[in-house]
């Protein structure tokens, strides 16, 4: 068995996504910075970068969590 480890960062959302062989998600966690961007009338590239690196950590272990696939698989 194979998992593959999705790791996405778009100019407003952190995902991260667990695959089994190839075509089975096990799980996709998406968190949404829409209310943080909101505020100024569109995305904010810093902004942006600094919710990333803040969301990144618990998106992952969500996603972890949720596949019950460990970090080391």
């Amino acid at each position: 068995m194979k998992f593959i480890l999705a790791i996405e960062t778009s100019c407003d959302e952190t995902s991260v996504a667990i695959i089994k062989d190839g075509h089975t998600i096990l799980s996709n966690v998406v968190s949404s910075q829409i209310k943080a961007h909101s505020k100024h009338g569109g995305v904010v590239p810093e902004l942006a970068s600094r919710l990333h690196a803040e969301a990144i950590h618990i998106v992952l272990e969500k996603a972890l969590i949720e596949s019950q696939v460990s970090l080391s698989e």
